[in-house]
């Protein structure tokens, strides 16, 4: 299982950003997914998370209403809208896939990882 975010810039305040995470060797139908993200010097936090079905989201309580997660998986992608950006969201953005449709903010219980995109905000 291969995945790989993408589409991570530079964006001032109040923008907004599309990251995708695309998917290789996998079905990703058979996979909940989700995004997580590190800022320098902080643990890795939860942002957001769909089940394989798509019919449920997860959101951390501090990207609720500003993020939007969907996944198309006849592309095999993963994405993640991103509106009103604010500089607190500026970060490497990861995303995760899981066997169990676990849509948790655990991320030592997501089996697959992608390399990052960073996402820089600026005031």
């Amino acid at each position: 299982v291969q995945l790989q975010a993408y589409g991570g810039g530079l964006v001032q305040a109040g923008g907004s950003l599309r990251l995708s995470c695309a998917a290789s060797g996998v079905i990703i139908s058979k996979y909940s997914m989700g995004w997580f993200r590190q800022a320098p010097g902080k643990e890795r936090e939860f942002v957001s998370a769909m089940t394989l079905s798509g019919t449920s989201t997860n959101y951390a309580a501090s990207v609720k209403g500003r993020f939007t997660i969907s996944r198309d998986n006849a592309k095999t992608t993963l994405y993640l809208q991103m509106n009103s950006l604010k500089p607190e969201d500026t970060a490497v953005y990861y995303c995760a896939a899981d066997t169990t449709n676990y849509i948790g903010s655990y991320p030592k219980l997501y089996d697959y990882w992608g390399q990052g995109t960073l996402v820089t905000v600026s005031s």
